[in-house]
């Protein structure tokens, strides 16, 4: 059956990582029959890797010193096109002799070749640029998709590009521009995209490079143990599976076991009565399913709350000093999601619905009505009134005026905009207040992030830190997910695009628009919390990797 004009190719991967041995940051990536083609650009290294074995073959020995800093590998018939610094440059395969096709203003990162057409991305100048291959003559330009640094390949007539800072690859139309879909990749920092087509459905491989702290042992040091780092490079195959008509796509996702428990442990002598606990359960969404949940310690009945399963925990009497253990194991598939969306897919969208008031007011200390708040959300959306526009709008306007920092307790939105330091709770606060103000219906989302390790199997993996995230609603499409602070990239960020209507796999999902816990009891003293009362134990297990399309 022919593909419709504009359709993007089903991937069917189920390839292991591949760790080439002997390279340090691989960049750029190509396809060779069966082998892949890349450039490690700290050694210098042109190498062939056997996706199948990881045997590694350095092609360019007598030329190395020459291929240092070089990024962004293709490979075109029987030509290698690259980049180095401002200068694009092709070498016959065999001669391996550099030519200059042309030289920017600034450093290129990327580039692609298709027929008469040669694609360069520069991050510094916000696009990627088309020259004629035959005459240098630069004919057209397209705006980058994303912020970072972008690696290109061509596949199925498409221009597909990986952005480093935006962990994210994008199918664009190589003539307009158009972005078809954004996929979120499983890894960090991603360096060079390409696809295998030996298979009767194309694999699509992603190269990443970046650095990876460790402990390292030097007997003869006064304290042997130092804290360093080290490369890290690698190709992972990326899944994906995409829904143009609800303009989202899932990509690789992880098997992941939670537990999470409450260890009884009052910091005080207190007896209570009529104690009921409650601990929210992981959520089924569009990128998570719940597989399976059971209790931990003592049994629990399960209550909805709006629309959310809650563990509910009953005990006639706590006496002073009791120990014990509540709390519960889920089983969850976790996905990558990503929306494809621009403003103007949204101008005849219908107005906010009725439904969704709550959202829409202050129901938890979000200083609404304060002067600051009031004050901050006229001039964070202006006039706009596309709420794609809008939303961008605020998310910047609070990225511009907060700086991430880990608080002793959580104040109001107006305290933490004035003191110009945030926790990601406090962020959430105030992208709650300044984007409800503002006519967005917004809600709360939860509650650990899985530590993102996705290679490392079966391994205890305990967050250092609770997480919160938003969701914002876009009317005619549904609930839009938003990362809440600028997380950990600050080279030259923050961005307010990146994870804007996404989410990274190792988000979980717990009691969405709900209090996470709770605890009520008939004679609780009312200075009593349940820090008090008890200390929480998180634990994630990553126990396959998962393709959206169904199957490990």
């Amino acid at each position: 059956m022919p593909k419709p004009e504009g359709a993007v190719p089903d991937l069917s991967l189920s390839h292991a990582t591949i760790r080439p041995i002997g390279v340090y940051a691989l960049s750029g990536l190509a396809t060779d029959g069966a082998h892949l083609l890349s450039v490690d650009t700290v050694r210098g290294y042109l190498v062939q890797i056997d996706p199948h074995t990881n045997d590694t073959r350095i092609l360019n020995p007598p030329h190395v010193p020459d291929w240092i800093g070089v990024t962004g590998l293709t490979l075109w018939e029987d030509t290698f096109w690259f980049a180095k610094g401002q200068e694009v440059l092709w070498c016959d395969r065999h001669r391996l002799i550099p030519t200059i096709f042309t030289r920017l203003p600034y450093p290129v990162t990327g580039v692609a070749v298709c027929d008469a057409r040669v694609y360069v991305s520069c991050q510094k100048s916000g696009y990627i640029h088309i020259f004629e291959r035959s005459t240098g003559k630069q004919i057209a330009q397209l705006p980058q998709p994303g912020v970072g640094c972008e690696t290109l390949a061509i596949h199925d007539d498409a221009l597909w590009v990986c952005d480093r800072a935006e962990q994210t690859v994008y199918c664009l139309d190589r003539n307009t521009g158009a972005i078809r879909l954004s996929a979120l990749t499983p890894f960090s920092s991603p360096t060079g995209i390409t696809f295998d087509n030996t298979d009767e459905k194309p694999t699509c491989y992603v190269a990443y490079a970046d650095e990876e702290p460790y402990i390292r042992d030097d007997p003869n040091a006064k304290f042997p143990y130092q804290l360093t780092f080290r490369d890290r490079t690698f190709i992972h195959p990326l899944y994906i599976h995409h829904d143009p008509a609800a303009h989202y796509t899932l990509s690789n996702g992880f098997l992941v076991e939670l537990s999470y428990v409450e260890e009884l442990l009052p910091l005080e002598a207190v007896t209570l009565n009529q104690v009921e606990w409650r601990i929210a359960l992981p959520s089924d969404t569009l990128r998570q399913k719940v597989r399976s949940i059971a209790p931990i310690g003592c049994e629990y009945t399960i209550e909805v709350q709006e629309g959310q399963k809650v563990a509910v925990f009953k005990f006639d009497r706590l006496d002073p000093h009791q120990g014990g253990l509540i709390g519960w194991k889920a089983t969850i598939e976790m996905y990558g999601l990503k929306y494809s969306l621009t403003p103007d897919d949204l101008e005849d969208s219908p107005t906010q619905v009725t439904a969704l008031e709550q959202y829409l007011v202050d129901d938890d200390d979000l200083a609404m009505d304060t002067p600051t708040m009031i004050q901050a959300a006229k001039e964070a959306a202006g006039t706009e009134t596309n709420v794609l526009r809008k939303m961008l709008k605020i998310r910047n306007y609070v990225y511009d005026r907060l700086s991430y920092g880990i608080q002793p307790r959580i104040d109001t939105p107006d305290v933490a905009l004035t003191r110009g330091v945030g926790s990601c709770g406090e962020y959430v606060g105030v992208l709650l207040a300044l984007s409800r103000l503002n006519g967005i219906a917004c809600r709360t989302i939860g509650r650990y992030k899985c530590p993102p390790y996705p290679d490392r199997f079966y391994q205890p993996l305990q967050p250092d830190f609770n997480h919160v995230w938003l969701e914002f609603y876009v009317p005619g499409v549904g609930w839009l997910p938003m990362e809440s602070n600028m997380d950990d990239t600050i080279e030259r960020g923050p961005y307010p695009t990146r994870f804007f209507m996404g989410l990274a796999w190792y988000h979980t999902e717990i009691g969405k628009g709900i209090s996470f816990e709770k605890m009520k009891a008939a004679d609780k003293p009312e200075h009593l919390s349940m820090g008090d009362l008890a200390i929480n134990h998180i634990r994630f297990r990553i126990l396959a990797e998962l393709n959206p399309h169904g199957g490990c």
